[in-house]
């Protein structure tokens, strides 16, 4: 069995995770990446996404987060987003209901040249934090 890798996550509000992980996915800018301990350093961009990790017992796990930075160490993962949400913390009914006022949104903008860029941007957290809140696991 492999040793386990350090993994923290903060926003600019707190801390989200901060354990000793099995293997960190997250989603890069140019592509989803997956690091375990030992891994060559590096720094990239995150994407609005998932952030999926296995706990040091074997139990998965998942993070919602909306963009930021990942610096990967060979016994560290340091994530550091814009803003992040474990699935248990996620109202579904409320990323519902932002889902529908998104949607709306995007309609209009499309009609009324609104802010077509922002609308989308709020569609797609909406998504993303219902697609983590319905998925299985923790």
């Amino acid at each position: 069995m492999a040793e386990n890798i350090r993994l923290e996550i903060v926003t600019p509000d707190k801390s989200v995770v901060s354990e000793d992980v099995q293997i960190v996915v997250g989603p890069g800018t140019l592509g989803e990446f997956g690091i375990l301990r030992g891994h060559t350093p590096f720094l990239t961009t995150l994407n609005m996404g998932t952030v999926r990790y296995k706990d040091a017992g074997g139990a998965e796990r998942q993070i919602f987060i909306s963009g930021g930075f990942a610096e990967a160490l060979p016994d560290k993962v340091t994530i550091l987003a814009e803003s992040a949400e474990r699935r248990r913390d996620i109202d579904i009914d409320r990323a519902r209901s932002a889902l529908a006022r998104a949607q709306k949104r995007l309609e209009e903008a499309q009609k009324e040249k609104l802010d077509y860029a922002r609308a989308k941007a709020a569609l797609d957290r909406a998504l993303h934090r219902i697609k983590v809140a319905s998925s299985k696991g923790q």
